[in-house]
């Protein structure tokens, strides 16, 4: 096969995986959005321990509240049934940019992939979250991701 055909294979590939929901997004790109869009949401998908212990995101300054919802439910970390029938009680347009937050990105790529099968049209995954990745000594929040962006954040 010819180059040219198995790069047009991966790209249309990768094209096939976003078309699940709306693409990635840096933290600072929907921090930026936010600021722009008055009706985007930050959805933080994590667990009641990561918000209260970890931190969540501020949008005071952004006049905007912050939504939690779990995506997966601790302690077992199974699949929150009710998760996308809780978005709907939260009176979310299916047309209002979602910015969906994890820890590291892929909690929220899944709820971000769920949510558009639901018919949210633009739903956005943040990569890397809200700690990123791990750094040499294993310890996250300053390699990439909201907290690494010097974006604003709270102990809850």
């Amino acid at each position: 096969m010819a180059l040219a055909q198995l790069i047009s294979q991966a790209y249309d590939s990768v094209l096939s995986s976003v078309s699940d929901y709306a693409g990635d997004v840096s933290a600072r790109e929907a921090w930026d959005a936010l600021g722009e869009d008055a009706s985007a949401v930050v959805i933080d998908v994590r667990t009641q321990p990561e918000w209260q212990f970890v931190g969540v995101p501020n949008l005071a300054s952004l006049k905007r509240k912050l939504i939690t919802l779990s995506w997966r439910l601790y302690p077992d970390m199974d699949k929150n049934q009710s998760f996308l029938t809780e978005m709907d009680a939260r009176s979310i347009d299916k047309e209002t940019p979602i910015f969906m937050l994890c820890r590291t990105g892929v909690r929220s790529r899944d709820a971000a992939v769920a949510a558009t099968k639901h018919g949210y049209k633009y739903c956005f995954n943040i990569a890397h979250g809200f700690e990123g990745d791990a750094n040499n000594q294993g310890i996250r929040g300053d390699v990439n991701g909201w907290k690494a962006e010097g974006l604003p954040w709270q102990q809850m």
